[in-house]
């Protein structure tokens, strides 16, 4: 069992930041890759953002290439999602989700079945 536990949400304004983190606690040690997803409202969960645990190689959705970065610290078993420049359409519940499963093939990284675990999620709204 791995349990995630997401903060950093907010209301923020237009072109402002915010920066999620993601705490994972439990079976970490098998951990091959972390990511962030969203869903805004009426909508269906889409990815945003993925690492590979070990390698550091990062994934990102069109929407938010350029303007969020994603990074974790492993001694800290934290993953972080740094967003900036953010707009409207950014507001969402985030959702971090990890990938702790072996398999013959890596698994997608921008698909949810490709994930184990989810945490409960944190809301972004963007506003003036």
């Amino acid at each position: 069992q791995v349990q995630l536990v997401e903060s950093g949400g907010g209301l923020v304004q237009p072109g402002g930041s915010l920066r999620l983190s993601c705490a994972a606690s439990g079976r970490t040690y098998t951990t091959y890759k972390m990511g962030w997803f969203r869903q805004a409202p009426g909508k269906e969960r889409q990815f945003a953002a993925a690492i590979s645990w070990s390698g550091g190689n990062t994934y990102y959705a069109d929407s938010v290439k350029g303007r969020f970065t994603i990074s974790r610290d492993i001694a800290k078993n934290t993953l972080y999602l740094q967003m900036n420049s953010l707009k409207p359409e950014d507001t969402a519940v985030y959702y971090c989700a990890v990938d702790v499963t072996r398999t013959p093939q890596p698994r997608p990284v921008r698909s949810q079945i490709a994930y184990d675990y989810w945490g409960q999620g944190t809301q972004v709204t963007v506003s003036s």
